[in-house]
């Protein structure tokens, strides 16, 4: 059975036409399913017999709150949500001066093996759909009892590994029948698959695009993020001046502080270098301690030492705020835990 949800609207139309429903149907449905109904009777302005029939041969999926954790520190809400086939992925709600901004997952899983990052603990295990990316957005929502204003794909999972359905989903929540996030509120977050990045500078959506950099040479990149080895560092940031000539958006780098491993001042020079002539934005973000390995956050003053040297080579440079910390609200460590205790 079909899954509504993951339908463009277009691909909607034809399914429909398909049924020998006039095209008009598909405006009805499609802002049906971006308000978030569960079930086909919710569908009021559809005549029973047409919901009767979409019933049998399609479904709305959900995604249930499998656990929900509020800081106490901030506003900041962590969830893990169960999909329909039982399988787990992660987001959060963090709430902001402009609005309240939600960060999804995209696989279950993660086959990039970044060695700081939890969610790639264990491989990845499938691609989620359009559909199933729009549940999460739908699911916090619901639960906040709040517009979300922005999207930020940074949890867990590759965006451009999952190219196809992440593009649909961009598209979907875009749609002003829909949820109608437009493109310049959703930031798309990439280890750096060239190739990929190559292929969404040709759509030019006005998306921010974030690139896990992380290191400025090949022999500490490679050493933490096994992509560097088929992408390396040179040819990931020539990608990124192509992806800014093509769309004239500004990059942000996304660079995880390592404490004695990426965070020297000669570090900081080298990422200045290669990076100065390009139109874009460092955000640094000390390390999550994960258990399976020794990572530690740098000290502040090397952290500060770090910043001094990119601010000094005129780079734009800002500290992820921390937020949900005393949730474990980097993604990743949910579902692990879940994994652990589903196990033992």
């Amino acid at each position: 059975m079909q899954n509504l949800k993951d339908f463009t609207y277009q691909e909607l139309e034809e399914f429909l036409t398909k049924m020998g429903e006039p095209r008009f149907r598909a405006k009805q449905i499609f802002s049906w399913l971006g308000r978030g109904v569960t079930s086909f009777d919710e569908m009021t302005n559809l005549s029973k017999a047409l919901r009767e029939k979409l019933e049998q041969i399609s479904f709305i999926s959900r995604a249930e709150i499998a656990q929900k954790y509020c800081s106490k520190l901030d506003q900041t809400r962590k969830y893990l949500l169960k999909l329909e086939d039982g399988n787990m992925v992660e987001c959060v709600a963090m709430y902001y001066k402009h609005g309240i901004t939600v960060c999804i997952s995209c696989q279950v899983g993660c086959r990039m093996g970044c060695k700081f990052c939890a969610s790639t603990i264990g491989g990845k295990v499938r691609d989620l759909t359009a559909g199933e990316m729009l549940d999460e957005v739908l699911t916090v929502q619901h639960d906040v009892g709040e517009r979300i204003s922005n999207i930020v794909m940074m949890g867990i999972g590759e965006p451009l590994d999952n190219f196809d359905n992440v593009i649909k989903f961009l598209k979907n929540v875009g749609h002003p029948d829909g949820l109608n996030i437009g493109y310049r509120h959703i930031s798309l977050s990439t280890c750096g698959l060239v190739d990929r990045i190559t292929k969404l500078a040709e759509l030019n959506l006005p998306i921010t695009l974030s690139v896990s950099l992380h290191a400025p040479t090949d022999e500490v990149r490679s050493r933490i993020m096994p992509v560097n080895q088929k992408y390396p560092v040179d040819t990931l940031i020539e990608a990124c001046k192509k992806y800014i000539e093509k769309t004239n958006r500004r990059i942000s780098f996304e660079y995880a502080i390592i404490d004695h491993v990426n965070d020297s001042e000669e570090m900081a020079h080298i990422l200045a270098k290669k990076i100065k002539p390009l139109l874009c934005h460092v955000n640094l973000i000390p390390v999550n301690h994960v258990e399976e390995n020794d990572f530690q956050k740098p000290s502040k003053e090397r952290l500060k030492q770090f910043m001094a040297v990119l601010e000094s080579q005129g780079i734009n440079v800002t500290v992820r705020r921390e937020l949900g910390s005393d949730i474990a609200a980097s993604c990743g460590q949910l579902r692990r835990a879940q994994e652990q205790k589903s196990k033992g």
